[in-house]
């Protein structure tokens, strides 16, 4: 028997009959190697096991998580959570826990990045320097592995594990920066030279900027800004909880978007990060979120599929009491133009290749205010023509993505960084019809 198994087993027995219970143990470890001046300057890993327990006593719903594991730690922290649920008021959408279910049969994990090494890491960061040619390099290489395993009191009993490998960074000259990305669960997926290269490029040629005027202007957007455009509307849109409470901009059933928009979740695509079910042991099932266009569904948790008389479809995520349930497995429908033939596409507009402290100023109609960064460029009659100094945007996701506003789709979907959730949206470069620039970063 596995130790996280172990840990959920013990959790439920120290529970016994006094509450219905769930419990989610996990074991694995986190490394991470950090560059900065084009040396890596810091290597820190952590293994480590934890706890996660939520009970009900009568409707009254307590949870807590603890990292400490002998047998003495959790009788005491099972009689706490106890505790504190009889002191909570009664939850009348407390939906119970979720009966026994079958899971996706997948697996996306893999042993060289569960063990994987510093000299690997190392290796990464190397071929990302040297592909700055002098330049200044700063970033990580981060290596995941772990093991999970649900239980509750209804008898539904789940396990799964999962890797995940990340190398980011930048290079700088002296005016400029550039950025690049990769994540996979497989570290030896990851291509640090070329991720170097990428960020390289976008530093050189952005190392005497202008300034443009604020404006609308046609836009193509990389995976980094399509990612936190991605990321946004996952958060504040498909969002069962935020649906619930009139805070969403989603018409199900509507023509939303553009017809060529497609959004979905579903972990079990082959690239996919996570384990098949949530922290309610729910199976993930694939949701389609907008198909050509049209909204099709939410992210649901168990509390809000009761509320809306559906099933949950598995994203309760940690910290879902607060900000409701998430799609964390999240695709974006790509085309076969590679970033040249977008670009060609465009008289006049501008390349972005990472927005940067983005801020929803109203989540019913999406609208967000940022900065463009690390590299943003002026295109003139099908070629970019100058680096542009960073310029504040504030623009609706929703309109952006609206009817008739794709004019092309990138062949080069993958993960992409974003904004708070790197990792999770695999989206490509996209040719957009207008994009609001209403400043420079001061105003």
């Amino acid at each position: 028997m596995s130790r996280e198994t172990q840990l959920t087993e013990r959790v439920l027995d120290l529970v016994g009959d006094r509450a219905e219970a769930e419990v989610l143990g996990s074991t694995g470890n986190l490394a991470l190697t950090r560059f900065a001046n084009s040396f890596i300057h810091q290597n820190v890993a952590e293994e480590g096991e934890a706890v996660s327990l939520r009970v009900a006593v009568d409707g009254r719903v307590a949870s807590s998580k603890t990292t400490v594991t002998s047998d003495d730690a959790l009788a005491a922290f099972v009689d706490a959570a106890l505790e504190t649920a009889a002191m909570q008021p009664v939850d009348d959408d407390w939906p119970g826990v979720a009966a026994p279910a079958v899971l996706p049969a997948v697996e996306h994990a893999d042993e060289a990045t569960y063990d994987a090494s510093p000299d690997e890491r190392a290796e990464l960061v190397k071929a990302f320097v040297d592909a700055g040619n002098g330049m200044l390099a700063a970033g990580y290489c981060q290596t995941e592995g772990r093991s999970v395993a649900f239980a509750n009191s209804a008898g539904h009993a789940v396990s799964g594990r999962s890797t995940s490998a990340i190398i980011d960074g930048i290079h700088q000259t002296g005016t400029s920066a550039g950025a690049g990305h990769a994540a996979s669960v497989a570290i030896g997926d990851l291509d640090g030279a070329a991720v170097g290269a990428l960020a390289a490029e976008r530093a050189i040629d952005s190392a005497t900027p202008i300034d443009a005027n604020p404006g609308e202007y046609e836009v193509i957007l990389a995976p980094e800004a399509i990612g936190t455009l991605a990321v946004f509307l996952g958060f504040y849109g498909f969002n069962g909880k935020m649906l619930s409470e009139g805070q969403s901009f989603v018409d199900l059933g509507a023509q939303q978007f553009d017809g060529h928009f497609q959004m979905w979740d579903d972990i079990t695509d082959p690239r996919a990060m996570g384990v098949p079910f949530d922290t309610e042991g729910t199976p993930k099932v694939r949701l389609d979120l907008v198909a050509d266009g049209v909204t099709r569904g939410v992210a649901h948790n168990r509390k809000t599929a009761q509320k809306f008389g559906v099933a949950s479809n598995g994203n309760n995520i940690p910290g879902s009491e607060g900000w409701g349930p998430v799609p964390t497995n999240v695709f974006v429908g790509g085309g076969d133009r590679s970033v040249d033939e977008l670009i060609a596409g465009v008289e006049r507009g501008i390349y972005v290749s990472t927005f940067n402290y983005c801020r929803v100023l109203d989540p019913k109609t999406m609208v967000v205010t940022g900065l463009t960064r690390n590299g943003t460029f002026m295109i003139e009659n099908g070629r970019i023509a100058d680096a542009v100094s960073n310029m504040r945007f504030t623009q609706s996701f929703v309109d952006a993505l609206g009817r008739d506003t794709i004019l092309g789709l990138g062949n080069d979907a993958r993960f992409a960084d974003s904004e708070f959730a790197p990792g999770i949206m695999y989206v490509p470069t996209m040719h957009l019809a207008s994009w609001n620039f209403t400043g420079g970063t001061e105003g």
